[in-house]
This record gives structure tokens, sequence and C-alpha cells, in this order.
């Protein structure tokens, strides 16, 4: 539900009406608040990690200060929505902290953070809508029983955290890869009623529309080359949003599709690391670098500039395929 300030306005211009604050509030916020954001130190294993030193890191603090007060402001503010709004804070003061820290967290700090948000939103979203899947493309609806349905989307938001924020490493490339994937959430959410009408996809709709001229007046920042980084405080609530997102349409398995490129580029890191820690092989993925932007950089020769375009093309095709496959696009 709409907040009751622009509950009596025509949908058109409520949509409008969300772009347009949600995009000056962001640049608002970036303008004024840059000054109080720690400098980067520079990523020394990363291709080109020098080039980053010295600029404003941690701007993903007022990301996403920004979206929560225009949710509350323009959206929401009911027990399920305030819930959500504290996941993504949590996340992403757990990852401005990180940004701003002298010593970078361990890795099982910043896991077990991840850990409970996942799971407390996890839960919420089973609470207020149960466990009902549907998968699109062979029009089946199934129902998991709430362990199992609780612990997949704990699976799905931490692998979604981790992920986006491993790609997280070249200008404007985690942006843009998560502005395709939101949109491609927005159609989906569109479509989750066409097979069983749910008016809460309005709300998360709502926010995930927001998202986008959040991310967009951010872009402008973080284009390259880059003035600031949205750094984990960005990048992890993020991861969590989109998830999020994917779990409420109904259709969690689209998650896959729908930012497989990010997947990619992320998740490949993560496994290679996982293998190489367990079995201590030491030629598993040994021509690959990772994360794959940095392959795409170093072993291929591509510019920032080519990554993010052909990454961005690449999930643009992706996401269209899948959800013409779905029946999701008209």
């Amino acid at each position: 539900m709409l907040s009751g300030l622009f509950r009596d306005l025509k949908p058109e211009n409520i949509w409008l009406l969300t772009a347009i604050v949600s995009f000056l509030v962001t640049l608002a916020a970036l303008v004024f608040g840059r000054r109080i954001l720690p400098k980067d130190q520079g990523r020394e294993f990363a291709v080109n990690g020098a080039l980053s030193k010295g600029k404003a890191r941690g701007a993903g603090m007022l990301l996403i200060v920004a979206l929560i007060l225009c949710t509350f402001l323009m959206v929401s503010v009911e027990l399920e929505y305030i819930i959500y709004m504290a996941a993504l804070f949590v996340e992403m003061m757990s990852g401005y902290l990180d940004d701003a820290a002298e010593k970078p967290w361990s890795e099982l700090k910043k896991g077990i953070i991840d850990l409970v948000v996942s799971v407390a939103v996890s839960v919420t979203v089973y609470v207020f809508h149960g466990g009902a899947v549907y998968l699109p493309i062979i029009g089946v609806t199934f129902t998991l029983p709430a362990v199992i349905y609780v612990l997949l989307g704990v699976v799905l938001i931490w692998a979604s955290i981790n992920v986006t924020n491993c790609a997280d490493g070249v200008d404007g490339l985690c942006t843009s890869l998560s502005m395709v994937t939101l949109v491609t959430v927005l159609l989906i959410l569109r479509g989750a009623n066409a097979w069983i009408y749910q008016a809460y996809t309005e709300s998360i709709g709502q926010v995930i529309w927001m998202m986008l001229f959040v991310l967009a007046a951010y872009l402008w920042f973080n284009c390259s080359p880059s003035s600031m980084l949205m750094g984990d405080a960005g990048s992890r609530p993020l991861g969590m949003l989109i998830a999020m997102g994917f779990m409420i349409s109904g259709m969690p398995f689209l998650f896959i599709p729908g930012a497989l490129l990010l997947i990619l580029d992320g998740g490949l890191g993560l496994l290679k690391l996982t293998v190489l820690r367990v079995t201590k092989s030491k030629t598993f993925m040994k021509n690959i670098r990772t994360p794959l932007h940095d392959h795409a950089r170093k072993n291929k020769g591509w510019s920032d500039t080519q990554v993010v375009t052909r990454f961005t093309l690449l999930q643009l095709l992706i996401s269209a395929a899948a959800l013409l496959l779905a029946g999701l696009l008209p």
C-alpha cells in the first residue's frame, strides 16, 4: 500500500513522483554528504586497484539512507517494510563500517551478519507471503514447507549479497548490472499478478522502482572515471534487495537468469576460493582470474568501458530471453 500522502494520486503520477523524488534526494545526499565519506586506500589485489585510492568510499550509506527515507515517506510504513528497511540498514552499516575501518573486517564477522540478515528477511517473506513458488515456463505452482522455504531463501539472499559485493570492482559495472536485474524484477512483479493476484507486489515494486533512480543518481558519479565508490555499504544491501524482490514475486528461480552476470562475475570467485580451501587444489580454475571482470581486463585486454558495456548487454539479452520464455513480456 502506498503512503496516505500519495494514495489518491493517479498511478502514473505516483510512479513519476517517486522517480523524481528518489533521484533528487539521492543526488542531494551525494553532493552534500560526500565530504563525510572515508577515502579509498586502493585495492592491492585488484586490477587497476590503485586508481581508486583517494576517492570517496562508502557512498552506499547515502544511497540506502535515501532509499529508506523515500520508502517511509512515499510507499509504506507497515511492519513488513519496517523489517526490510531495518535489514537494509544493518547490511549498509556493516558494509560502511568495514569500508571505513583501517583493517578490513574478517570474513567470519561479515558472514555472520549476512546470515542473521538473510534469516530475518527470509522468515519475514514467508510469514507475510507464504511458501508458494511459481515456475512460469512450465506453468506449475507448488508450496514449500516453511523450513525448506526459509532455508532456500537464506541461501538465495546470502548468495545475492555476496555475488553483488564481489562484482563491485569496475566503475559503473555493479550499478549497471544491478539496474538491469532490478528492471527484470519489476517486470516479473508485474507478471506475478497474471497467475495469481498479489497486491503486495505493488509496494515492493515501488521500492525497486525508487532504487533504480537512486542508482541512476549514483551512476552519474560512478561512471568511468568515477569520483566516488559505493563500497560494501551499497553493494551488500543492494544484493539483499535483489534477492528479496525475486522472493516476493513468487518466482525466485528466475534469479538465476535475471542476475546471471552478477552470479558469474562475483560467484566464480567465491566458488574458486571455496574449492581451493577445501581441496587444497592448485589447478582448479587455474587459468581464470576472479572476479570475472578482472579476467576480462587482465587476460583479455578489455577496457573498463568494454567490460561494463559488454557485461550489461549480455545481461540485457539474457533477461529479455528469460522473460519472453516465461511469458512475462507483452
